[in-house]
């Protein structure tokens, strides 16, 4: 069997029995593609022919190229690959199983703090459509927390203004339903019946989608994490911003204001505790700060 046809048959598994999503299985396709060229460059014939010592020098090629975090993408990749190879017999044990993890590569260190976030509401100029769009994003992002990724996937249908919730896709198709804020409704409704409408009629097609581009076309999550990135920059800070930011300013500043870390754990979708405790260590930072800066013996 070809290396290809180990990957092929791998992928298939992961869309058809796990239901991962296109992102996800484009981080396998490339983790396991990098070891493939480790193995060619190593003349390792096949995935059944890797020995331990072939982990541990690869491991060594990753601590010279990579961060911690990648590190542990592309391990946790090998491991699922080869799980699933041993359960189907081709290969006798998963010798990534025993790698451990790099540690502390999960910090959440920048976040916007509440007097940001009113300069980027108070600051974005403009009332044409893709301006209310904009804002439409960015409210909606800020009011619940959800991925870039999840927010290109909102259907019209998917907002419910009588209650005022959200419905959102996650990983693996779950669905959670999010509140969200006044000020998320207001710039919503404006661009569904303002901006929108302008929008659609360049359409070439019906669209469902929520949020369109400037031909009337779905808005990919590449688009959304442009805009976002781009009305973030007229922000005057040192910080270097990025788009995730945004998600990571909800939650801590949800946690400030007293909320349960269960809670905030439901809204961001987080499957495990510990990836939301991970806020907890921002907050926890931040209160260092503030104590460091305002204690007369600190």
């Amino acid at each position: 069997m070809s290396e290809q046809s180990w990957l092929d048959l791998f992928i298939t598994y992961m869309q058809l029995e796990k239901n991962s999503s296109v992102h996800t299985l484009r981080n396998y396709t490339n983790d396991i593609e990098d070891f493939q060229r480790f193995m060619k460059s190593s003349q390792i014939s096949s995935f059944s022919d890797v020995t331990v010592n072939d982990i541990h020098k690869y491991m060594s090629v990753l601590f010279d190229k990579y961060s911690e975090k990648t590190i542990a993408r592309k391990i946790s990749a090998l491991r699922s690959f080869y799980k699933f190879h041993m359960n189907e017999g081709r290969v006798r044990e998963n010798g990534f199983a025993v790698v451990d993890l790099p540690k502390g590569s999960e910090r959440i260190s920048t976040f916007l703090n509440e007097d940001e976030m009113s300069k980027l509401f108070h600051e974005m100029p403009g009332n044409k459509p893709l301006d209310q769009r904009d804002r439409a994003i960015l409210e909606l992002l800020y009011a619940t927390g959800m991925k870039v990724s999840e927010c290109s996937k909102i259907q019209i249908e998917d907002i419910d203004f009588s209650i005022g919730t959200v419905l959102i896709q996650g990983k693996r198709r779950k669905e959670r339903y999010s509140p969200i804020t006044t000020f998320a409704i207001l710039a919503l409704q404006k661009y569904i019946k303002d901006g929108r409408k302008v929008l659609i009629q360049k359409a070439k097609q019906h669209q469902s989608s929520l949020f369109l581009n400037f031909r009337g076309g779905v808005l990919s999550d590449r688009s959304i994490r442009t805009i976002v990135h781009k009305r973030m920059m007229h922000l005057a800070s040192s910080k270097a911003l990025r788009p995730q930011d945004i998600r990571y300013s909800f939650a801590a500043h949800l946690l400030n204001n007293g909320a349960d870390l269960r809670v905030v754990q439901e809204l961001l979708g987080h499957e495990h505790f510990s990836t939301t405790q991970l806020y907890a260590h921002v907050t926890k930072n931040r209160l260092k700060d503030v104590y460091k800066h305002s204690h007369p013996r600190a």
